[in-house]
């Protein structure tokens, strides 16, 4: 599962205090579970470029989606910081996008499981 493989190298940058890296590791680790949750409970996942359309995806998928919905959005703002941006992320910051991306990543290996 590649949001596993996301999740983990997240984790090992934030404990080598690269932040940016860790919280970028986590956007994308939070964006492949949200892949696997949608395909996994409603058939079909779509790659938007845009923020909340991702998210009302999340949402629609019933029940799990809505209850990690607020999760990934608060990942999701770190996402153009993270991965565009100069500007470092702090290492609070890193530290709750690798909790939000486990959250999700535990979310989706349940799912999976049905």
């Amino acid at each position: 599962m590649p949001a596993l493989d996301e999740a983990r190298a997240a984790e090992l940058t934030n404990d080598l205090e690269l932040f940016n890296a860790a919280a970028s590791n986590a956007v994308t680790s939070g964006i492949n579970s949200k892949d696997a949750i949608c395909l996994t409970l409603t058939g079909r996942t779509r790659k938007a470029d845009n923020h909340a359309e991702a998210v009302a995806e999340l949402k629609s998928a019933g029940p799990v989606g809505r209850e990690v919905s607020s999760t990934f959005s608060r990942l999701l703002r770190l996402k153009a910081k993270s991965q565009y941006q100069a500007e470092s992320i702090c290492a609070a910051d890193a530290s709750k996008s690798v909790d939000w991306a486990t959250r999700l990543l535990e979310t989706a290996q349940l799912a999976c499981k049905g």
